[in-house]
């Protein structure tokens, strides 16, 4: 993949791409400069095998071997061969015993065959190369004077079209391929690849191991890693289940990936075909790139997911990673994609399975609220990022689709499918989807034919309005009653749209929604205990909202306590209730739905009274559901009354570490004398949580950014932060981290900078590191022009390693920054990685930056302005003043 020339940038140009980048009804568009559609190139012929022969060595990180390539011609009188490779000394190629000519520019093998192909008749390339110091597909990890206990490590990495950076192929998803992987390796070392150990063989001080994937696959799932690992093992019906991890941390193992027997079970079930391949792997490893990839058959896994003791308290985020990676092996290996184009299908079900592992381990409501937040996680992208259709095929790299549309918009799809069809229907379509599909290639189509073809339903409408065009529906819902009539009247307004929409062309949505009336049991509540859940008699009824205001009229029996929109949540949308203070109040309380309570607490908090502050204590002190306990302590901050302090100062006392954590970040958005000490008490004492004691130490930072009862609290926090940053290391660095984020927070301090510069230095612990490259950005919105400066010089620097992660925090530090220099520096960045992730981030945060930038120009010219006006203002009064005197003395 060739790079950008690297090239002058000037202001006026970023500000042309930012107004040009806008469109699509007021949303930036997920088409940069130079997106363009994509497609499967031609197909020669069907690859059958790939086999690997390779001899690493590790001292000098390099290697060397062969790949042989086993193609069954499409067509006779094919003369040449087009295989993607990049970066590679290709040495020779061969078919038999005859050697080919070939071209290769370095990003492709041209290879002349001696016989055009035969239909029919396999051809075997067998391709010599070698490859020195990769800086992708293929990883070595080492450690270093800065990181001397970093593990010696060899890991790949495939997707998206990464493969082609270790060995020569035809890198795509639509080819499906047995392989095979032989590694020559130290003899103290394992090899871990997809598939079976056929053998290994002891040579000398090495060891070979030979591994053979004999499941139909795609280039970007082949894999293997290397390292001095501690191997677990585990079994499902026979089949191995192991976890391999840097030894020491088998308990920390135990503790992550445990579940796993139970989660194949569950899936085996859940997509109605069992677990398809001879064993299942995972595979820690440093520095890895991602969370986690789904390699058929060998997930690997970044290490920092593995959690210690202390972290199982609140962290359910391992366990969901597991879940994820866990459930491609049916969506994504088993079942492949034919175009990257498609990828929601596989990395949607994967995102959607982390729903499916919470309903089915813990509750309904942990699943309901899981749901919202990937909602969340969708919209933010929506608002503030871009729009798009899930399926597109226009884009610069295909690694740009990966984003919170493909996976957190593609979950709540599935979950509306599941919503529309019923449980019953849904698992019957997902089980055809899997056993019609197993072992092939698929595209969205299929999934809407296996839908069809298990239940008779046809989803198009769903799909052409979720799946193959941006957006989603934004309600406001009001409510009244009459009481003569004994009718509710529902209003539903669609704010996405504008007047004059009337069909699905437009911005509007077609969608039957249930919306309850809600009657709460006389006795709730009464002596019982805050695990008592919530419960309702819900009169509902389905309309059809598919215009931009609609009244709906419902003859009832008696007043309803509560309206409740969209019974269950099951839609992807937003919503704004415009109802009464005492209907939301009763929601609130009896709404046996969580996520319902959740928007009743919020149209509550916008009301801001005294009411609206009693019934949300209450609800922090008494809900069952930890999630809108949670929800309702950010809520109560938003309100500026004694009162709501008095009830968060009781919600630090929360059994739950979840909800704790919510309260301290909310009173850091009090700031007052009494948030102050109470925050600083957890931030010293600690918590048994380390992301609440993490919280407190970020929250701190926030109320002492501003001097309190007109005293500053800077030179405090700062020495318990330095305390902190000394005394406080731990698992993944979150408590420092979190020591980062609170000095972050003090922007006009050089000595919070000065202690987060020294942190960006080599040698501190990778986790703590990327957050304190990160805190420049925060910082620097608050500092002097030469410091500004020393921040920009220091991003600079760290812009010039090459390490994934450390380029990701560089651009999301300049990316807040407010000077054209930012600018230039994301730029320089984005001309010269090899990473598109990467890239497109910094194109992305330059376009942010020239905003901030030119706001930050009409700010200071308006601050001159007004100077001058005072300065006019106070020549004018020293001119009346002047005459009144003269007239005086007259």
């Amino acid at each position: 993949m060739s790079q950008s020339s690297r090239r002058t940038i000037h202001q006026s140009v970023y500000q042309s791409v930012y107004a040009t980048a806008l469109d699509n009804n007021g949303y930036r568009s997920f088409e940069l400069p130079g997106a363009r559609p994509h497609y499967n190139p031609d197909r020669p012929g069907q690859v059958e095998h790939i086999a690997l022969d390779l001899d690493l060595d590790l001292a000098h990180q390099r290697y060397s071997g062969t790949c042989a390539i086993r193609l069954n011609p499409v067509r006779n009188g094919i003369e040449r061969l087009t295989l993607d490779a990049v970066k590679l000394d290709i040495h020779s190629v061969k078919a038999g015993k005859h050697k080919l000519h070939f071209d290769y520019d370095g990003e492709q093998l041209q290879v002349s065959l001696k016989d055009p192909t035969r239909s029919g008749k396999p051809i075997t390339l067998e391709i010599t190369y070698s490859n020195d110091h990769p800086q992708r597909g293929l990883y070595f990890i080492a450690p270093d004077q800065h990181y001397p206990q970093k593990p010696v490590q060899v890991w790949t990495q495939g997707e998206d079209e990464d493969s082609r950076f270790w060995f020569p192929c035809f890198d795509y998803p639509g080819q499906l391929a047995t392989s095979e992987i032989r590694v020559r390796v130290p003899k103290h070392l394992l090899a871990i690849s997809n598939g079976e150990l056929l053998e290994t063989i002891e040579d000398g001080d090495s060891k070979i191991y030979h591994w053979f994937q004999k499941e139909v696959h795609p280039t970007y799932l082949m894999t293997l890693a290397v390292g001095d690992f501690a191997e677990l093992r585990d079994e499902w019906h026979g089949k191995p289940v192991t976890y391999y991890v840097e030894k020491g941390r088998e308990d920390d193992a135990r503790r992550s990936m445990g579940k796993t027997p139970q989660m194949i079970e569950f899936f085996s079930q859940t997509f109605g075909y069992a677990y398809p391949f001879p064993k299942y792997a995972q595979v820690c490893v440093d520095d890895f790139i991602f969370g986690g990839m789904e390699n058929t058959s060998t997930t690997l896994l970044t290490d920092r997911c593995l959690i210690d003791e202390r972290a199982a308290l609140d962290n359910r985020s391992t366990e969901a990673l597991v879940a994820h990676e866990l459930a491609h092996q049916w969506f994504g290996d088993l079942v492949v994609i034919k175009h990257w184009s498609h990828a929601w299908i596989k990395e949607g079900m994967a995102s959607y399975s982390e729903v499916l592992w919470t309903e089915h381990e813990y509750t309904a409501d942990d699943a309901a609220y899981y749901r919202l937040n990937e909602a969340r996680s969708y919209i933010s992208e929506d608002s503030s990022r871009y729009r798009r259709p899930i399926v597109t095929h226009v884009y610069r790299e295909a690694i740009e689709l990966y984003d919170r549309h493909l996976y957190e918009k593609g979950s709540c799809v599935y979950h509306m499918i599941r919503r529309e069809l019923g449980d019953e229907e849904f698992f019957d379509a997902v089980h055809t989807f899997v056993n019609d599909n197993a072992h092939k290639t698929v595209e969205t189509v299929d999934l809407l034919r296996a839908i069809e073809k298990a239940t008779g339903r046809n989803l198009q409408f769903l799909f052409d309005q979720y799946v193959y065009r941006g957006g989603h529906p934004d309600y406001k819902v009001s409510y009244s009653w009459d009481g003569d009539s004994k009718l509710a009247k529902v209003t539903v307004v669609q704010t996405q749209a504008t007047d004059g929409d009337t069909d699905l062309r437009s911005d509007l949505f077609d969608l039957k929604i249930p919306i309850g009336f809600g009657y709460a049991k006389e006795e709730e509540g009464k002596g019982k205990d805050k695990a008592a859940k919530p419960s309702a008699t819900l009169k509902t009824f389905t309309v059809r909202i598919h215009e931009r205001e609609q009244s709906f009229y419902f003859p009832l029996d008696e007043k309803p306590q509560f309206v409740s929109f969209d019974v269950g949540n099951h839609v992807l949308k937003e919503v704004t209730l415009d109802y009464g203070v005492a209907e939301l109040k009763a929601q609130l309380k009896h709404d046996p739905d969580p996520v319902s309570r959740i928007y009743a607490a919020i149209a509550l908090a916008k009301k801001g009274n005294l009411e609206a502050v009693k019934a949300l204590g209450h609800a922090l002190a008494h809900d069952p559901f930890w999630g809108v306990r949670a929800e309702v302590a950010a809520e109560l901050a938003s309100i500026k009354l004694d009162q709501s302090l008095e009830a968060l100062l009781e919600g630090l006392k929360d059994a739950d570490a979840r909800v704790r954590r919510s309260v301290v970040e909310a009173l850091a958005q009090i700031k007052t004398q009494e948030s102050y000490k109470a925050i600083k008490t957890v931030a010293e004492k600690g918590d048994p949580s380390y992301y609440v004691e993490a919280a407190a130490l970020r929250s701190l930072g926030t109320v002492a950014a501003s001097p309190l009862n007109g005293k500053s609290k800077e030179e405090k926090v700062i020495k318990l932060f330095r305390e902190v940053l000394d005394t406080r290391a731990g698992w993944n660095e979150t408590v420092r981290s979190g020591a980062i984020g609170g000095l972050s927070k003090l922007k006009e301090s050089a000595a919070a900078l000065e202690l987060i510069l020294d942190y960006t230095a080599m040698g501190t612990p990778q986790a703590l590191r990327l957050a304190a490259i990160r805190a420049l950005g925060a910082v620097s919105l608050g500092q002097e022009k030469p410091q500004v400066e020393r921040i920009l010089d220091r991003l600079r620097e760290l812009s010039d390693e090459s390490f994934f992660l450390t380029q990701v925090s560089v651009v999301m530090a300049l990316g807040q920054m407010q000077t054209t220099r930012a600018a230039t520096v994301l730029q320089s960045l984005a001309d010269r990685t090899p990473d598109g992730r990467v890239r497109r981030i910094a194109e992305e945060a330059v376009q942010r930056v020239m905003k901030n930038a030119g706001q930050d120009q009409a700010v200071k010219k308006l601050q001159q302005e007004l100077d001058q006006l005072k300065k006019d203002n106070q020549t004018l009064k020293s001119r009346l003043e002047s005459l009144e005197a003269k007239a005086a003395k007259g």
